[in-house]
């Protein structure tokens, strides 16, 4: 099974406006991606739109959104139902300091319908820090039903190596999120007791271009995913 569980829609300030839920389908399938996940940094909100759009296309979905902890560190979100994804929004909605967006700045942050016509604008700015730490963003994650990836563990800006300086051993993570295997390695070596053969990892794209959304590169055996999902439950 083909995926790229890491791209953005046009509701990240930060996504180019092509970032449509037709066009983010339509890109997976021309791609041969099994499946998707969009992940927006602090909202669920445009989900429902795309896993329409998507369950009309006969692709496969997960469902997410991309946290970011008072640390400034990023942490993915995945559900495998819609209703746990949504269930998560008020946490957000609470936990979200209220700052405008200034569109013209940042971007505009709009969501889409199933058929791509505009149904409305976020005010508040997205891409800014939760008023809670990498523990409770993980807890808030679990606690409806998510599974909570560190984000590109190994990026410059806002991964916990980056952030805090490495993986704190102990923390309640279900997955770890690379950009390639190389980084796998990097991760493995410099933090001995994050074991390989026991640790759930993602290679994804983080895209906010329709250009940057995975090729039909990495996968995973719909067995292994569905052990994988049991194992993290």
């Amino acid at each position: 099974m083909f995926y790229d569980l890491h791209i953005h829609s046009c509701l990240s300030p930060c996504a180019e406006e092509e970032m449509t839920p037709n066009n983010i389908v339509n890109m997976a399938l021309l791609k041969e991606l099994d499946l998707i996940a969009v992940t927006d940094h602090n909202s669920v909100r445009q989900l429902p739109a795309v896993a329409k759009v998507a369950e009309a296309m006969g692709l496969r979905m997960l469902y997410g959104a991309e946290l970011e902890s008072s640390e400034e560190v990023h942490v993915l979100g995945l559900y495998d139902e819609l209703e746990k994804a949504m269930s998560l929004q008020p946490w957000l909605d609470q936990h979200l300091p209220f700052i405008p967006n200034d569109e013209h700045y940042f971007g505009k942050e709009e969501l889409r319908d199933e058929n791509d016509e505009l149904i409305g604008k976020e005010e508040r700015l997205l891409i800014i820090s939760l008023d809670q730490d990498l523990e409770s963003c993980i807890e808030a994650i679990h606690a409806t039903g998510g599974k909570a990836i560190l984000a590109h563990v190994l990026d410059r800006k806002n991964s916990v190596t980056n952030q805090l300086g490495f993986i704190p051993e102990g923390l309640a993570y279900d997955g770890l999120e690379v950009k390639d295997e190389y980084q796998r390695q990097q991760v493995c070596k410099t933090h001995p007791w994050i074991r390989d053969e026991e640790t759930f990892w993602l290679i994804d794209s983080d895209a906010h271009r329709l250009i940057d959304m995975s090729e039909r590169v990495n996968s995973l055996p719909h067995s292994e995913l569905q052990k994988m999902w049991r194992k993290l439950s």
